[in-house]
């Protein structure tokens, strides 16, 4: 089970405590078991930190403990705080990725819906790069007109296959089923079944995805549609 311990401690020196903090992970490469690290600063008082270490569980967490460089970083950091830091430990029981879950639902949604549902996943301005295209869409309303066209030409569905999440940003590993019922850029409908797997990144704000970066198998979709030898 996932585990998290809470840092609190007040100082006005965390720039020090801030290069510390660079000496250790350095000084711990492939050997600390701590997997993610945020620090955050009180918007009302400027001198209280929050650290917010992340583990791969409990015993994890107390074997990096052990680690002769995190009890003197501990140590350091003691004398630059205007107190003794205290400590949280917490097991996680609920881990969700947002923007993760979003960019699924995405996928889910498409070849499913009507284009004007793409407002619940786009923001007004998105920008799509696409290697199909010519040049990047921009707007909402273009990339409603791109997916009609899209959904004129074949009937698909989405699967998601894997995702990685960090910061504003989504990864996801997909393959894409589809049948060809309709014209596709000049090629008459062949009522072929063809599938395509590909990559996207996802850029978010507020919920909704603003950017997004395309990279798939379009020979190998062409050569199903007998156009390009396999």
């Amino acid at each position: 089970m996932t585990f998290v311990q809470l840092i609190d401690c007040r100082t006005s020196r965390f720039d020090e405590v801030n290069r510390l903090m660079d000496e250790w992970v350095e000084q711990t490469r492939g050997r600390r078991t701590a997997t993610h690290s945020v620090i955050g600063r009180d918007l009302s008082d400027e001198a209280h930190f929050v650290e917010i270490v992340e583990f791969p569980s409990y015993e994890e967490a107390m074997r990096n403990s052990t680690l002769p460089e995190t009890e003197r970083v501990f140590r350091e950091m003691v004398a630059l705080c205007d107190g003794m830091p205290t400590f949280t430990d917490l097991d996680v029981v609920r881990d969700e990725q947002l923007n993760e879950a979003a960019a699924r639902a995405f996928f889910e949604d498409l070849g499913r819906v009507e284009p004007d549902a793409l407002a619940a996943h786009l923001t007004d301005d998105y920008r799509d790069h696409d290697p199909a295209n010519p040049g990047d869409v921009e707007g909402l309303a273009r990339m409603r007109e791109e997916y009609a066209g899209r959904r004129a030409a074949f009937t698909f569905a989405f699967r998601v296959d894997d995702q990685l999440a960090e910061g504003d940003r989504v990864c996801t590993r997909w393959t894409w089923t589809g049948r060809h019922t309709g014209d596709f850029v000049g090629i008459p409908a062949t009522g072929q079944d063809v599938t395509m797997t590909g990559m996207t990144w996802h850029r978010f704000r507020d919920g909704r995805i603003c950017e997004g970066w395309w990279q798939y198998d379009r020979v190998g979709l062409m050569a199903q549609l007998g156009v390009l030898e396999g």
